[in-house]
């Protein structure tokens, strides 16, 4: 198992998460591929979007539903920061995933977290489990309750 795979099992037990990571033959980079390859509907997929904070330099992460958009400018003022989208570098180094893994747990550091309403309208969603190949299922009601991600409506 790897160390994401190892970091995000390990904050659901915390968390008292019971979730089961799968792995995928497919990549699971996109919110399409990852629809298509579990069988399920785009707006379950829980996308992990991170900006930049440009105050303070630190990545916030945006967790939406797979056929949303993230609208900056709205993201920027639930925050009350200018946003710019963050790296690949910056990512890995500051939440431990590659982009197409990044999990909504599991982060190397702590890290601010916003959640799509539109998540909470299914009984189950699928996210990264941190990395391209491995998704896990969950009630998204306890995965707000448990992330203490704030409701906001921060897409297009």
């Amino acid at each position: 198992m790897s160390k994401s795979l190892k970091r995000v099992f390990m904050e659901a037990a915390e968390l008292k998460l019971n979730i089961n990571i799968i792995e995928l033959t497919a990549e699971t980079k996109t919110a399409n591929a990852a629809a298509e390859a579990l069988e399920c509907e785009i707006d379950q997929i829980l996308k992990s979007i991170i900006f930049l904070n440009e105050n303070t330099g630190k990545c916030i992460l945006f967790m939406t539903s797979g056929g949303n958009r993230v609208d900056l400018s709205k993201a920027s003022r639930c925050v009350g920061a200018p946003l710019s989208h963050a790296n690949a570098n910056i990512i890995r180094k500051q939440t431990g995933f590659a982009i197409g893994g990044v999990s909504p747990i599991g982060h190397l550091n702590s890290i601010e977290k916003f959640m799509d309403p539109r998540l909470l309208e299914f009984n189950i969603i699928w996210a990264a489990a941190g990395t391209p190949k491995s998704m896990f299922c969950i009630d998204p009601q306890k995965l707000h309750m448990s992330s203490g991600a704030v409701l906001y409506n921060f897409t297009e």
